[in-house]
């Protein structure tokens, strides 16, 4: 694995925290690597800051993820706060190359919470971990202050088993690789939006919630050590994403703007929201960075599995501009997309 040297962490000098500082932005880099880290983990570097942590136990290779969920509303066309618990942490192990085995979960309820309520995203935690073929072995409960958690609070920590197959590592990333994405983008930040009613818009989409290990393991599967790198685009969405790679492997990256996949009504939202729908948050989609010899053949892999029809190549790695992502449009003109700025989406995930 190539060593990278990167510049030091952003100074946190914010008075107070705030929304921003949760919607996976630039306000949120400032908060983990400014204040968090230097406090909680003085040394990690790079890649140690990804969704999930490495271990070895006994020689075997473990992965370890832990997440929260705050979502408003809880339920939402596609899904529920308890479906985006368990997918969200099986995604972040499976985007790491590893196959999930067995989760955790915490629930903080609100008191005056309808019961009903409570078991529908109880019952909905399990279909999900059924669907996604995990167990969930152990947890915590608390109950807080009426008014004091919007009813309900998830957080969940996973644990699974690291594919030998491929080493995922921005510093393993190279110039002239491909950037694939698994779908449309955007639904799911688009759908709780709605379905909060902060906007009269009329629209039939629903979340894209789900697990994306089918995905990674058709990735390992077919192409093993020509895949270089995977994430799934929640918070920030695929701009931020793209942003954070183009940081930790000093390369800049071509987005070809019209073969990234997006359903007609999240650009039409978009568009009368004043959002890019590369900002926009995902909780059923993964980015994967492939060699551009591997490229078509892990296309093809994609596009197999469930749910991988709209899988499309939608750029590639470049030498220059370095940490610099650079959408080009059909007619040629080009923009550069930065991370997300603020927080126009709050409590998606």
């Amino acid at each position: 694995m190539s060593t990278l040297t990167l510049p030091g962490p952003p100074t946190f000098r914010d008075a107070q925290i705030d929304m921003a500082h949760g919607a996976g932005g630039k306000a949120s880099r400032r908060l983990v690597e400014g204040l968090i880290v230097p406090h909680l983990m003085a040394t990690a570097v790079g890649d140690t800051l990804n969704d999930a942590a490495f271990l070895s136990v006994g020689g075997a290779g473990l992965a370890l993820t832990t997440d929260s969920f705050v979502v408003r509303p809880l339920r939402f066309p596609g899904g529920s706060i308890g479906d985006l618990a368990v997918n969200g942490t099986v995604n972040d192990l499976a985007v790491a190359g590893a196959a999930p085995l067995a989760l955790l979960c915490s629930l903080i309820i609100e008191a005056g919470t309808p019961s009903e309520i409570l078991k529908a995203e109880v019952a909905a935690m399990g279909a999900a971990a059924d669907r996604a073929g995990v167990r969930i072995v152990g947890g915590d409960t608390k109950v807080v202050e009426h008014g004091k958690a919007d009813g309900l609070y998830i957080t969940t920590t996973g644990i699974g088993r690291v594919d030998s197959r491929a080493t995922l590592s921005a510093g393993s990333v190279r110039p002239g690789d491909r950037i694939l994405v698994t779908g449309c983008i955007g639904d799911h930040g688009i759908t709780v939006l709605l379905a909060r009613g902060d906007i009269d818009l009329a629209a039939s989409l629903k979340s894209d919630t789900r697990s994306v290990y089918p995905f990674a393991e058709a990735l390992i599967e077919a192409i093993g050590p020509d895949l270089r790198w995977m994430r799934d685009p929640t918070r920030g969405g695929l701009a931020t994403t793209l942003n954070e790679l183009a940081r930790d492997c000093d390369l800049g990256i071509t987005l070809e703007e019209e073969t990234v996949p997006v359903r007609d009504e999240v650009r039409g939202a978009c568009e009368l929201l004043g959002l890019d729908p590369l900002h926009i948050a995902n909780e059923g989609q993964l980015v994967a960075i492939v060699s551009a010899e591997a490229s078509e053949k892990a296309l093809a892999a994609l596009r197999r599995v469930a749910g991988g029809e709209s899988a499309a190549i939608v750029g590639r790695m470049e030498a220059s501009p370095r940490r610099t992502v650079v959408a080009v449009a059909s007619y040629g003109g080009t923009r550069v997309v930065d991370m997300l700025v603020g927080d126009p989406l709050p409590r998606i995930c």
